[in-house]
């Protein structure tokens, strides 16, 4: 099962919102993937590395995304791997 991690922070809209489109997305299109969600506050060495670009979304620590869903940044990475992204 393909792994994600949001990169996220408390208090921050945009991040809730990522989420949000992240379970809509996997409910709609029964799709079979995780994903983890860290709050960089917490993380001082990603917050110097993400600092005001969250939220992020990650896959084999390659970013997939950011501020918003990308719906087909996220099938590429869900068919071809992290790599297809970019």
């Amino acid at each position: 099962m393909k792994q994600f991690t949001v990169l996220s922070r408390s208090y921050c809209h945009l991040c809730d919102d990522m989420i949000a489109a992240l379970e809509e997305f996997r409910g709609r299109f029964s799709s079979a993937f995780e994903f983890t969600i860290v709050d960089i506050d917490q993380q001082p060495a990603l917050e110097r590395e993400w600092g005001e670009k969250v939220p992020v979304l990650l896959c084999d620590k390659q970013e997939i995304c950011h501020y918003f869903l990308d719906e087909g940044a996220l099938k590429q990475a869900l068919t071809h791997g992290a790599n297809a992204t970019r």
